[in-house]
């Protein structure tokens, strides 16, 4: 049977058609795929954002607000067994240091003997003694890492080093009981060690000092015992006139608000 030339233009018209929307599904199918791949990467991308959230929020929850950018504070003068490990560093004239966010050492915060040089010893007193009982659970008052467990039989008997994010270091002497270890990190007012009555102490209390580079501040300065704060969210270290000796005690209408 013959066909008509319309009748095979139609024909041909309609296989182009078919083929047009074959194509036309083809590329369909394509940028769907294609779409679906951007979704799939998007997705991707989402949950990495999530993984990189929730890992940041499991850091901040460990260890609080410890900084990378700190990490070498961790790092200068750090294997020492010395109370002062910064022998040789170099020490600036003035540094502004964050005490916002602290613990007092131990809840019972009565001073039983101030900062400052003792006459009737012939020598310096590095910190404060608080009163204690042996026993008396003692507190890191930073957050930071410590540095260093140690037995001194003629000074700070048992004693623990914390050195904190903000540069500082912390001492407790006189103690009866370790309960961190040397590179543990801890939050401000974790429980550090008990209070006692070891080394050169005359009866229990906690010996307490503050010290920035090695060189010891007064921490009535920094601390309100008193009422048990600090006087301001910053405290400026000052390398000529933190280690005077003499109380300077503050009053307490001079408390951090």
């Amino acid at each position: 049977m013959k066909l008509s030339f319309n009748s095979l233009r139609l024909s041909f018209i309609g296989i182009a058609l078919i083929s047009v929307s074959i194509a036309a599904s083809a590329q369909s199918i394509s940028d769907y795929r294609k779409a679906h791949r951007d979704l799939l990467a998007k997705q991707e991308k989402i949950k990495d954002k999530i993984k990189v959230e929730e890992a940041q929020k499991y850091a901040q929850d460990l260890y609080g607000d410890k900084q990378v950018d700190n990490a070498d504070i961790y790092s200068e003068a750090w294997n020492s067994d010395r109370v002062n490990p910064y022998q040789n560093a170099s020490i600036p004239t003035s540094k502004v240091l964050d005490v916002s966010k602290y613990a007092m050492p131990i809840k019972n915060n009565a001073i039983t003997s101030h900062f400052g040089y003792r006459k009737q010893f012939g020598r310096m007193h590095y910190g404060v003694d608080l009163k204690a009982s042996v026993g008396d659970t003692v507190y890191a008052a930073f957050s930071g890492k410590v540095r260093l467990t140690k037995f001194e039989r003629n000074g700070y008997g048992f004693f623990v080093i914390v050195r904190h994010d903000n540069g500082m270091e912390t001492v407790y002497g006189h103690l009866s009981k370790f309960l961190v270890k040397p590179n543990q990190y801890v939050k401000a007012g974790t429980p550090i060690a008990l209070s006692g009555n070891t080394g050169r102490s005359t009866g229990p209390h906690l010996h307490f000092e503050t010290r920035y580079m090695g060189v010891a501040m007064n921490p009535e300065k920094i601390f309100d015992f008193i009422n048990g704060t600090t006087y301001h969210d910053t405290f400026t270290f000052n390398k000529n006139e933190n280690n005077n000796s003499g109380n300077n005690r503050q009053s307490a209408s001079r408390r951090r608000r």
